[in-house]
C-alpha cells in the first residue's frame, strides 16, 4: 500500500465525523489514497470538483465521505421526502456497488435514508418504496432516474423532492456520455437546483466531458492524480503501476484453445474474461462451463435483465471463479481479489482497454492482464503504448494447449440452442469488428473468415452480407444436416417443428426486397446522405451574400484553431468581434460556435 497511501484520515485539514472515522476503521481503511486526500477537503469546503485518477484508486470514498459530511452540516435537517444528495452512474452494477459502500456509512446515521434506482427492477415498486420510506440519498442510473421524474401520475413528485439537493455526483462521467445518456442527463440537470455542489469523477477526461464540466460546474477545481513514484514530467500512465500487462499472438483457430488452457492452469484464481459482444458471451460462456471443470463460470452482458444483479453479487463473493462478460463490467466495478483480466477480444475503443485492465491491481494490490491478438493486430501494441500510455510485454506461449474445438462442435450437434448461439456469436463478432474505432489496425478485409469460423467451432458458415459471393475452400462444413439438429428443450423443439410444418403447408409468398449491404459498406450510403443534406442546406442558404459566406468560412477556421488550442478564447472573441456582421449571419456563427463544443 506504500505507493497508494497519502496520510491518515486525521491529517485532513477538515475534521471528519467520529462515526465516519469509526466506519473507516471497521473497513480497515487506515490511510487515504491520493484522490481521497485531494478531493475530500475541497468537496467539504463547498468547491465543485472534476477529478481524474487511474482506475482502482479509491474514487468512490472520495465522494461518499463528503456527501455524508455535507448532509450532516446542513442547517435544516432533511425531511423524509427531501433528496439531499444524488449520485448518477452509468451501469447498475456500479450503482449497486456504490449503494453498498454508502449503506456501510449511513448505518451509523439513522437520520438518513437512501434508495437505489436502477434498471432490471419494477419501476412501480421503486415508486412505492420511495413514497413509503423516502430517500435523502439517491443512487441511480440515468434511464431509471429520468423515468422517476415522470412518475407524478403515480404519486411521486421527484421534481419537488430534489429542490433541497446539496450534492450531485457524476461517477464515471465520461462513460455516461459514451453510453448515450447525454439527453437523459440534460433532462435530469434541468430539474436540479443551480445552488449545489457538483463532483465529476472519471479515470479519463474527454472532450464531451469538458462540455459537461462547463455546463454543470461553477469554477470547478480540476484534480488529476498520479500514483506516487511517477515523475511530474512523465507521461500520465493510465493503468495502475502494480499491474503487469501482457499480450499474446495467436491465430483465430488457436485462440479459444489457448484461452481454455490458460483458464485450466489458473483454476484457483479469480478471472474476468472480456468478449466484444453479448452473443459471444452467451456462446463461449456456455462452452467454458463444460470445458473448465470444477470452476464456477458466470456470464454477464448488457442484454440480461433481471439476472445481472444476482450474478454480479454472487461472483463478488466467490474466492475463485471465471466471469465472462462484455464492457458492461469494464467501468468502476470493484470485484475483490481479481487475479487476471483476460481480453479475448480487444475492445472497440482504446480507453475501454484501460478500464478493462483496471478491474485488477486495485488500491495498491498486484494484478495481471492479458490480451489475445491475431497476427495482423500486433501493431495495436504500439498504438496502446503511444495513445493510452499503456505499455505491454509479450507473454510466452501458453503451455499444454489441447484442441477443444471438436467438443464445442459436439455441443452444437447435441443442442440446437448451442448451434444458434455459435452462429449469432460469429455474426455479431464480424459486425463489431467492422465498427472498430481503430479501423486502421482492425480491418475487416484482413479477416481470414475460414480461420475465424474454425475458431468459433462452427458447423457451417452463416448467411450474412460480408460473406456473400465468397468461397472458403479452407473451411470444411459438417456433413450433418444442420436443419435436423434438435433443441434439448422439448417445448422449444415442439414449437420449432410446428413452425416448420406450418411453413411447408402455408409457404409465404416471395417478396421483392433489397439485399442488405454489409456493415463495412454502409458508410458510403451515409456519406451520400450527408452530401445531399449539405446540398439542400446550401440551396436554402443560397441567398447569403458572397462576403457573408467568406466571413463564415474564416470564422470556421478560427473555431478549429480554438478547438485545437492554437489560440486562446480571449483572442478568439477579439477576432470574432473585429468586424460587424448582419443579424442572420451572426446567428449562423453563434450556432456553429455552440455546436463545435
Amino acid at each position: 500500500m506504500d505507493n497508494t497511501t497519502d496520510g491518515t484520515w486525521d491529517s485532513l485539514p477538515v475534521r471528519l465525523h467520529d462515526n465516519v472515522l469509526q466506519t473507516l476503521e471497521e473497513l480497515k481503511f487506515s490511510h487515504m489514497t491520493p484522490v481521497q486526500s485531494a478531493c475530500i477537503p475541497l468537496f467539504m469546503s463547498n468547491k465543485d470538483v472534476a477529478a481524474e485518477a487511474v482506475t482502482g484508486s479509491g474514487k468512490t470514498l472520495a465522494f461518499v465521505i463528503p456527501v455524508i459530511e455535507l448532509l450532516l452540516r446542513r442547517e435544516e435537517k432533511l425531511k423524509k421526502m427531501q433528496v439531499g444528495a444524488l449520485v448518477i452512474t452509468p451501469t447498475r452494477e456500479l450503482a449497486l456497488q456504490i449503494s453498498e459502500v454508502m449503506q456501510q456509512f449511513i448505518q451509523k446515521f439513522p437520520q438518513f435514508t437512501q434508495i437505489l434506482l436502477i434498471g432490471g427492477t419494477n419501476p412501480i415498486e421503486d415508486v412505492e418504496k420511495f413514497k413509503e420510506r423516502g430517500a435523502n440519498i439517491v443512487i441511480a442510473t440515468p434511464g431509471r432516474l429520468e423515468d422517476m421524474f415522470r412518475r407524478k401520475s403515480d404519486g411521486l413528485d421527484l421534481a419537488s423532492s430534489v429542490k433541497s439537493l446539496d450534492v450531485l455526483v457524476l461517477d464515471e462521467a465520461d462513460r455516461l456520455l459514451d453510453m448515450g445518456f447525454e439527453a437523459s442527463l440534460n433532462t435530469i440537470l434541468g430539474y436540479l437546483p443551480k445552488q449545489r455542489r457538483t463532483g465529476l469523477f472519471s479515470a479519463t477526461q474527454t472532450q464531451e466531458l469538458e462540455k459537461l464540466v462547463r455546463a454543470g460546474l461553477r469554477n470547478p477545481v480540476r484534480i488529476t492524480v498520479k500514483e506516487k513514484g511517477v515523475a511530474a514530467t512523465a507521461p500520465a500512465q493510465k493503468t495502475p503501476s502494480r499491474l503487469s500487462n501482457y499480450y499474446t499472438i495467436c491465430r483465430s483457430e488457436d485462440k479459444f484453445n489457448n484461452l481454455v488452457a490458460f483458464l485450466r492452469q489458473h483454476k484457483h484464481e479469480k478471472l474476468l474474461v472480456f468478449f466484444s459482444t453479448c452473443a459471444c458471451v452467451e456462446y463461449y460462456g456456455r462452452a467454458l462451463e463444460t470445458l473448465v471443470k470444477k470452476v464456477t463460470v458466470c456470464c454477464i452482458h448488457g442484454k440480461m435483465k433481471n439476472k445481472r444483479n444476482k450474478i454480479f453479487a454472487d461472483f463478488r463473493s466467490l474466492k475463485s471463479g471465471i466471469l465472462v462478460c462484455t464492457d458492461v463490467m469494464a467501468r468502476g466495478i470493484d470485484i475483490p481479489d481479481v487475479h487476471w483480466v483476460l481480453q479475448y477480444d480487444p475492445p472497440s475503443s482504446a480507453s475501454a482497454f484501460v478500464h478493462r485492465c483496471g478491474r485488477t491491481a486495485r488500491i495498491g494490490n498486484q494484478g495481471n492482464a492479458l490480451v489475445f491478438l491475431l497476427p495482423m493486430e500486433e501493431s495495436y501494441i504500439n498504438f496502446l503504448s503511444i495513445n493510452q500510455k499503456c505499455p505491454l510485454q509479450k507473454m510466452s506461449p501458453v503451455a499444454d494447449v489441447v484442441d477443444v474445438l471438436p467438443k464445442v462442435q459436439a455441443m452444437s450437434l447435441a443442442d440446437r440452442a448451442m448451434f444458434d448461439r455459435g452462429m449469432r456469436a460469429f455474426v455479431s463478432y464480424v459486425q463489431a469488428y467492422a465498427k472498430h474505432e481503430c479501423s486502421l489496425i482492425f480491418r475487416i478485409r484482413d479477416l481470414d473468415f475460414a480461420s475465424l469460423a474454425r475458431g468459433f467451432a462452427l458447423l457451417r458458415l452463416p448467411k450474412m452480407p460480408e460473406l456473400r459471393g465468397k468461397t472458403f475452400p479452407d473451411f470444411v462444413e459438417t456433413t450433418v444436416d444442420t436443419d435436423a439438429i434438435r433443441y434439448k428443450d422439448k417445448s422449444r423443439e415442439k414449437l420449432r417443428q410446428k413452425q416448420l410444418k406450418d411453413k411447408e403447408t402455408n409457404p409465404l409468398p416471395r417478396k421483392n426486397f433489397t439485399k442488405n449491404k454489409s456493415w463495412s459498406k454502409q458508410k458510403a450510403k451515409k456519406e451520400r446522405r450527408k452530401k445531399l443534406s449539405a446540398k439542400r442546406k446550401h440551396d436554402e442558404d443560397s441567398d447569403m451574400e458572397e462576403q457573408d459566406m467568406k466571413d463564415l468560412l474564416d470564422d470556421t477556421r478560427l473555431l478549429k484553431r480554438l478547438k485545437k488550442g492554437r489560440i486562446s478564447e480571449e483572442d478568439f472573441e477579439k477576432q470574432m468581434t473585429r468586424k460587424p456582421k448582419n443579424d442572420r449571419f451572426l446567428q449562423l456563427t453563434v450556432k456553429l460556435h455552440l455546436s463545435s463544443f
